[in-house]
């Protein structure tokens, strides 16, 4: 992993923990092509890697003939488990569920302060400088039996679920591989996008970047969304048209809560930085602070799990490749 996301995640505390388990190599490898890293990954048997590892390519795989696992302390391992470790039978780990909890949190947050208008009246308040008639206020504000829309049962996703169950709110939930009971025991009525952006108050995006989920949240369905409407993403900024979107909440119609965009940080002159309407915030939603130390006990958990021979408890089966975030 990179130096920076080493020192952040792996304290000295979880490499003590680490080292109960294995015997760990004396260098962090940043790179895997130098001298150092190809004696170091001959004899090794797990790796745990982060935020800035390189690709575990065939170049690499060559020089590590007994890796048999990947212990993953972020999220996604898109970036360096390659087909060639699926192919070779390494076991991957990953800290997707734990990196779930804050991003759960966040939007839960979000979700119920978009129904409150927290945002708008506090701007509407700072500039009026006096209070108002709290009984005239609109009487959708709230959060009693609003609508609120999730697309897509990622593990995100069944965690923003399981979150809003203590809430008086009407769910729904799209996602193609759920079924009826399946999203009613999650808490939801299992619902097409149209019919779930004309319904909700809220939609909150959890859908990983695919070639087939790109700009899915599209300009037709943002249309369906009701006036005053708010679309909360924190998933990936690629999967809603944001030329669409941008149109909706200049125009005033619609709201949104944007923890990611596309490209993920917008040029200085993008329209959507002075937006009223919109709250800009820079991928805050995902483990950042002492959250980071949730990411390292679940990997010094996975470490100790299969160290001790019973397997990851988090692993990561190679038919999920293709629907990795």
């Amino acid at each position: 992993m990179g130096r920076e996301a080493a020192d952040a995640v792996l304290k000295p505390a979880a490499r003590r923990r680490l080292a109960e388990a294995v015997d760990l190599a004396p260098t962090l490898l940043t790179d895997f092509t130098t001298a150092t890293a190809r004696e170091t990954l001959a004899t090794t048997e797990l790796l745990v890697t982060g935020w800035g590892c390189p690709p575990l390519d065939a170049a690499a795989l060559a020089h590590a003939p007994r890796l048999r696992a990947v212990a993953h302390t972020a999220g996604s391992v898109r970036g360096h488990v390659t087909q060639e470790c699926w192919d070779r039978g390494i076991e991957v780990s990953s800290a997707a569920a734990a990196n779930a909890a804050p991003v759960a949190e966040y939007t839960l947050a979000m979700i119920l302060l978009a129904n409150k208008r927290v945002l708008h009246t506090a701007r509407a308040y700072a500039a009026r400088r006096g209070r108002r008639e709290w009984l005239s206020a609109d009487p959708t504000l709230g959060n009693y039996r609003r609508t609120v829309g999730i697309v897509s049962a990622s593990l995100v996703g069944r965690r923003v679920l399981a979150l809003l169950r203590a809430h008086e709110l009407r769910v729904l939930l799209h996602d193609p591989y759920v079924t009826e009971a399946e999203a009613a025991a999650l808490g939801a009525t299992k619902t097409e996008l149209p019919g779930l952006f004309a319904a909700a108050d809220t939609v909150s995006v959890h859908t990983p970047l695919l070639p087939a989920t790109r700009g899915l949240v599209s300009r037709e369905l943002l249309a369906l969304l009701r006036d005053g409407g708010t679309l909360v993403n924190t998933a990936r900024g690629a999967v809603i048209d944001q030329e669409a979107l941008t149109d909706e909440v200049l125009a005033g119609r619609l709201h949104a809560v944007l923890d990611v965009t596309e490209p993920e940080v917008l040029p200085a002159g993008h329209p959507l930085w002075e937006c009223e309407n919109v709250l800009l915030t820079p991928h805050l939603a995902g483990s950042q602070g002492n959250e980071l130390d949730r990411l390292a006990e679940s990997a010094v958990r996975e470490v100790h799990r299969w160290a001790a021979g019973e397997g990851f408890a988090h692993a990561v089966p190679p038919e999920q490749r293709e629907l990795l975030a």
